[in-house]
């Protein structure tokens, strides 16, 4: 008969090894269940979709190990098993970490083992968002209203673009043909108000546009979302030849440091405060404000260069202030202008300092000063 209180032990020391001592699917510190039908170690909340995917888990401590599931584990592990599943990831392919949706880790985990699309064997057809071009259905939110319609949206790597059309007949043209080269895509089911719901950003007449978009599959979601970050990948493959995968990586999709209600009052600061949605883009360096959180296109953008340019934030108490309901002031100084906000609370007003503090202290880089020379033109 097993000792349980022996293999509890064992367990506990093989956890504790590198490979092992992280979530073998979304990299969450200290793991404390395993997937025995694969031989990982996995946090809570990834053991939970193993198990939607009839994989067999346990939990370290509190579940009983027999002798011959701790020998597995221990002649199998993370790392071994990762070399398996994830041998052939493409570089563009995103992989989740802790915090993220649960669509993204679900697809993630599917794909490795379920579907085991990263063993590096040639698959006939081709996994649809290797192919340079994708196209089908999605639900979008309307411009001017809160309904989503279906329509169609074509992906074309070989013209760097995202098309979307406003009827299924594509004889009347495209709704917009949208260039790759500024496009964002993001998850954002919360703000969208459905799993599967997806930000697409993009700049239109110097203007940033956002669409919110999904479909009913989750994988297919998920689908579009990796076709966009291959078609941005091969963009900047060909835009900065010289630039290694590290380098363009991180500049494919990327989500946005902080987004939140503030509210905002003029250039004067005697005018009213009113309520706005802002979302602080710390790679373009820009902070948005829109009317609402659905919003399709910016009210405006406001640049946050570095001290040594003449930018700053502080907290502060508004002199003058007129409709204001909140009460926790930043003030954002720029070259030309200070712009007063209020929080709600003062756990938001920390949040937004932190997050201006650490976009001012990145130095500039040579795409940022275009970036800031556009925000300037538009005001």
């Amino acid at each position: 008969m097993a000792n349980n209180n022996r293999n509890v032990k064992l367990l506990l020391e093989l956890v504790q090894q590198p490979g092992n001592n992280q979530c073998a699917d979304c990299g969450a510190a200290d793991p404390d269940w395993a997937c025995y039908k694969l031989g990982i170690f996995v946090c809570l909340n990834c053991s939970g979709i193993h198990r939607n995917l009839s994989s067999r888990v346990k939990s370290i401590k509190l579940d009983f190990w027999e002798d011959e599931l701790v020998e597995f584990m221990k002649s199998n592990g993370n790392t071994s098993t990762r070399a398996l599943y994830e041998k052939a990831v493409p570089p563009y392919y995103y992989r989740p970490k802790e915090n993220d949706c649960v669509v993204l880790r679900e697809q993630w985990i599917r794909a490795k083992y379920e579907r085991m699309e990263f063993t590096g064997e040639t698959k006939y057809p081709p996994v649809s968002y290797t192919t340079g071009f994708y196209e089908g259905m999605l639900w979008k939110k309307g411009k001017e209203n809160t309904q989503f319609l279906k329509r169609k949206f074509v992906l074309s790597e070989r013209e760097f673009t995202l098309t979307y059309y406003n009827k299924e007949n594509e004889s009347k043209g495209p709704k917009a043909v949208i260039p790759i080269k500024d496009l964002n895509a993001t998850f954002r089911p919360e703000k969208i108000g459905h799993p599967n719901g997806l930000q697409i950003t993009y700049q239109d007449d110097n203007r940033t546009r956002n669409l919110y978009v999904y479909h009913e599959s989750s994988e297919e979601t998920v689908t579009w979302y990796t076709a966009i970050r291959a078609t941005r990948y091969a963009y900047l493959k060909t835009a900065y030849p010289n630039k290694s995968d590290d380098e363009l990586v991180p500049e494919i999709t990327r989500n946005y440091l902080k987004e939140g209600f503030m509210e905002k009052t003029g250039p004067s600061q005697k005018e009213p405060f009113k309520k706005r949605w802002f979302i602080l883009d710390s790679q373009s360096r820009e902070l948005f404000y829109f009317k609402s959180p659905l919003d399709a296109e910016e009210l405006g953008a406001i640049f946050i260069g570095t001290e040594s340019k003449g930018y700053s934030v502080k907290e502060c108490v508004p002199k003058n202030a007129r409709g204001n309901k909140w009460m926790c002031g930043i003030v954002l100084q720029t070259p030309e202008r200070q712009f007063v906000f209020m929080c709600q609370h003062k756990t938001e007003q920390r949040e937004w300092l932190d997050a201006l503090s650490q976009v001012l202290a990145r130095p500039m880089t040579p795409q940022d000063y275009p970036i800031e020379a556009n925000v300037r033109s538009k005001r």
